[in-house]
């Protein structure tokens, strides 16, 4: 609003204002908000100059415009990340989710043990789709189809509505090694980068003390001539006692201390879900696993390509890691038992930041369309 002014001068003005004056303060007023503007845009500039390259910062505020668009109230993400800080309260795994993948477990044992003296092929339960009770069906999941069956290893996909991409699902037993064996090899970054000769880099970014997730950044060869690529995930997992049963559940994100680099094509599509099911106890050889996973490797190879490499490379890493825990069973290897090192106990505070935050919607995290070689 315009000051307030006395009588004399406010006639003053006005007539001055038929001359050209009312344009001339407007002008002033508009460079007035201008500079203000632009002297803010440059103080973040530089504060977002000093922690990352020009080409770094050009990638990653592209990619928080493309995730916060059209999400109102999630400014303060934006400025969090700009000042290099992960916002834990949007991106750690949820009790929910680890809940999902144990529901899913335990539905396709309840359809194994139905089939089991039938003689009838066992296949996965389709999970209820989001839509069910909708009569639009254009986001409805697709079925799964086998594409492996072996005597302890089955292997289903089913492709993701909307993408040329497939999820894929196994459900596999071992029982020479124990579920603590095997959880703690998945679990153990230093013992893997022995194990797993595609490893370029593993290592974790940050924890998340509320909830035990942690972000990790995965650096790995891919087959000639591709390059290699980089995940950037987060992972949370839970042991029940109770239930005798683990899981183990990732998904990628955006780490502000973790830039694309042009070394290799960065993996922004990406989730996994394990559960292992003792036979018997944790630390007696036999259990059952489900596994189930997705990705888009932005590659340019057509869909069966991609298929193949999946569906041949996925059994090819389980029998790795399945090698890898006999070697550190067998020769006495030190791995990190993650079991008995529980993630920190919460307090009573962080347990009602966590349930709160599980209450929140979680935004679509749809596949990305551009592909790389």
């Amino acid at each position: 609003m315009f000051p307030r002014r006395p009588p004399a001068a406010l006639a003053a003005w006005l007539a001055g204002a038929r001359g050209g004056g009312l344009l001339a303060l407007l002008a002033n007023q508009c460079r007035f908000v201008t500079g203000l503007r632009v002297r803010r845009a440059q103080q973040i500039a530089q504060l977002y100059g000093r922690l990352y390259s020009e080409s770094s910062r050009r990638v990653l505020l592209g990619r928080l415009w493309r995730r916060l668009h059209g999400r109102p109230g999630h400014a303060s993400v934006l400025m969090a990340a700009l000042a290099g800080v992960f916002v834990w309260d949007e991106e750690r795994i949820q009790e929910e989710e680890l809940q999902r993948s144990i529901n899913e477990m335990k539905r396709l044992e309840e359809m194994s043990y139905m089939f089991q003296s039938s003689g009838i092929r066992c296949h996965p339960p389709e999970p209820k789709s989001q839509t069910e009770g909708n009569e639009d069906s254009e986001g409805k999941e697709q079925p799964w189809e086998m594409v492996m069956d072996k005597k302890h290893f089955k292997l289903w996909r089913r492709p993701i509505t909307g993408t040329h991409l497939y999820q894929y699902r196994v459900f596999g037993t071992y029982t020479d090694v124990t579920p603590r064996q095997f959880f703690n090899v998945q679990l153990d970054t230093e013992y893997r980068k022995k194990w797993d000769a595609l490893v370029i880099k593993l290592e974790v970014i940050e924890r998340d003390v509320v909830s035990g997730s942690e972000v990790l950044h995965w650096v790995t060869h891919f087959p000639y001539p591709m390059y290699s690529r980089d995940y950037v995930y987060v992972r949370r997992y839970s042991v029940d006692h109770e239930n005798n049963m683990m899981v183990l559940v990732s998904r990628a994100v955006e780490h502000p201390s973790v830039p694309e680099s042009p070394e290799f094509v960065r993996v922004r599509s990406y989730e996994s879900q394990m559960v292992i099911r003792p036979h018997k106890s944790f630390d007696e050889n036999g259990f059952d696993y489900l596994l189930t996973y997705s990705d888009n490797p932005q590659t340019v190879f057509p869909r069966y390509c991609v298929s193949w490499m999946v569906s041949s490379g996925m059994p090819d890493f389980l029998e790795k890691l399945h090698m890898a825990t006999l070697k550190a069973k067998n020769m006495e290897i030190k791995v990190k038992d993650y079991i008995s090192a529980k993630p920190l106990e919460m307090s009573s505070e962080a347990k009602a930041t966590a349930q709160s935050s599980e209450r929140k919607s979680e935004g679509s995290r749809g596949p990305a369309r551009i592909e790389y070689a």
